[in-house]
């Protein structure tokens, strides 16, 4: 079974592609949203937050989000300590979550893929990319932040320029119909590849 990775900034519409290929049976692991569980349920991962963090960081024996959100937000060394801590975490679990799939492939969306030079984990990457525009226009409908709070999230990431040459697929995410057909390409590709 191949290992593919799906990356891209954030408001390119990863998840969008990754639904696209989901229809086509391909099994999908987010890792934002099974990094997201973790943060709540591992045993090691909440006692680095909390010696990382202080005991701010679980509140009500639930993970303080907005707390730990507000500490990185203008922190890069202390999102890089975070990250150290999540990453590795959720890279277990999603071998783990791999070896009970049944496919040919399976894809692991991952928003930071280059960001933390795991490219060589996946046979082939799969970068969706979209204009910063669109990217800020479909992040203020969908998050409730502000445009500078949305580009130093964008900042925290590499530029799509710096990813292009290491991504062996990119679909540019603007319009669905298109988005679907290279979906459909790519699955072929993939299928033919593996």
């Amino acid at each position: 079974m191949k290992i593919i990775g799906l990356t891209g900034g954030i408001g390119s519409g990863k998840t969008t592609v990754a639904k696209m290929f989901e229809e086509l049976g391909v099994p999908i692991y987010n890792s934002d949203l099974e990094a997201k569980k973790l943060m709540h349920t591992s045993k090691t991962i909440r006692k680095k937050l909390v010696d990382l963090f202080g005991e701010t960081a679980y509140q009500e024996g639930k993970l303080n989000r907005a707390y730990i959100a507000q500490s990185v937000f203008n922190d890069p060394k202390l999102l890089k300590r975070l990250n150290k801590i999540v990453h590795p975490v959720v890279r277990k679990h999603f071998v783990k979550w791999s070896e009970t799939q049944n496919a040919p492939y399976v894809i692991q969306e991952t928003a930071l893929l280059f960001e933390n030079n795991a490219q060589g984990l996946y046979d082939k990457v799969i970068l969706v990319t979209a204009p910063t525009e669109v990217r800020i226009k479909r992040l203020l409908e969908r998050d409730n932040a502000t445009r500078e709070e949305i580009l130093a999230r964008m900042n925290n990431q590499l530029e799509d320029s710096k990813k292009l040459p290491l991504a062996d697929y990119v679909i540019e995410n603007i319009d669905l119909e298109k988005t679907s057909a290279k979906v459909d390409e790519i699955h072929s590709r993939i299928l033919d590849f593996s």
